[in-house]
């Protein structure tokens, strides 16, 4: 019986949150070993599954970096990085289109039908989604990556007109400029700009960490704006974290009222963060300003 009282009580501490996030959009980005993990990642759709039939419009994004360098050296194609990001030429976009697009979208979109999710997979490049154009960068000198993009511009009408619908949209993250060039571009940053263009509620990034730790590798369960700008000054935040972070910020700073890095390795983790009043991952805020 104390079981089941407990059960309850979960539920009833679930209530407020349910009620304040109902009709919201939610961006989540798969990653990290999720995406590889066959385990965890049914169980984040099944999760998410939820979401969408207790009220909240999901809007799922994915990248798929380990899989694409998988099928790289399947075919015989060297992968080449430069500060973290995939130089992409004709030959690796080919390979990245057939697996973000294809393979990996359809996995997922299959997983999420499975489990009762009516999910639609497209890419960035359907529908006219994902404007992009080239990667530019302030550097002096910066190296060509090729066909590495950024977004500018998202249509929302596509996305809303799928939740509308009951849909699940899933999301690869490619793009393609005004004259069709496509474009591979970094999920991170796609999952904000999307939280910006849909006005979401929540942007939710999973990952292989806790969340963001500080210099004693304890847990920082919460970030404003500044406070992240100052972890990555002191090196705290560094690496394959640091456009985690700026996508988190990008979004917060242009109205998305919360963003989240969490633990994907965590059963129920999105659960747990979105419904529990301790959560489990790190928030990042905006500034509390007082006049």
């Amino acid at each position: 019986m104390e079981k089941l009282i407990e059960k309850a009580s979960i539920l009833i501490e679930a209530l407020p949150y349910l009620k304040k996030f109902h009709r919201k959009t939610v961006v989540i980005k798969f990653g990290g070993s999720t995406m590889e993990n066959p385990q965890l990642k049914e169980s984040i759709v099944v999760d998410i599954v939820l979401l969408k039939y207790v009220g909240l419009n999901p809007v799922i994004v994915h990248g798929g970096g380990k899989r694409i360098s998988e099928m790289l050296t399947r075919l015989g194609i060297k992968a080449e990085f430069i500060d973290g990001q995939r130089v992409t030429n004709n030959e690796t976009l080919d390979v990245v289109e057939m697996v973000l697009g294809g393979k990996i979208n359809k996995e997922l979109v299959g997983l999420f039908n499975k489990h009762g999710g009516k999910a639609v997979g497209i890419s960035g490049k359907d529908g006219g989604l994902i404007t992009a154009r080239p990667l530019t960068s302030d550097k002096d000198n910066a190296p060509d990556l090729g066909f590495v993009g950024e977004v500018i511009h998202i249509n929302a009408q596509l996305i809303n007109l799928l939740d509308s619908g009951g849909y699940i949209p899933v999301i690869s993250s490619l793009g393609v400029d005004s004259e069709g060039v496509s474009y591979n571009i970094n999920a991170d940053n796609v999952a904000g700009e999307l939280a910006v263009a849909l006005n979401a509620e929540k942007l939710a990034l999973m990952t292989d960490t806790p969340g963001i730790l500080n210099g004693n590798e304890e847990l920082l369960s919460t970030l404003t704006i500044s406070q992240v700008a100052e972890l990555i000054e002191q090196g705290v935040i560094s690496q394959g974290m640091i456009p985690k972070v700026k996508a988190c910020c990008h979004a917060v700073s242009n109205g998305v009222n919360k963003a989240h890095i969490i633990d994907g390795r965590v059963k129920h983790s999105i659960l747990l963060e979105f419904f529990t009043n301790q959560g489990i991952g790190t928030e990042i805020v905006k500034d509390i300003h007082n006049d």
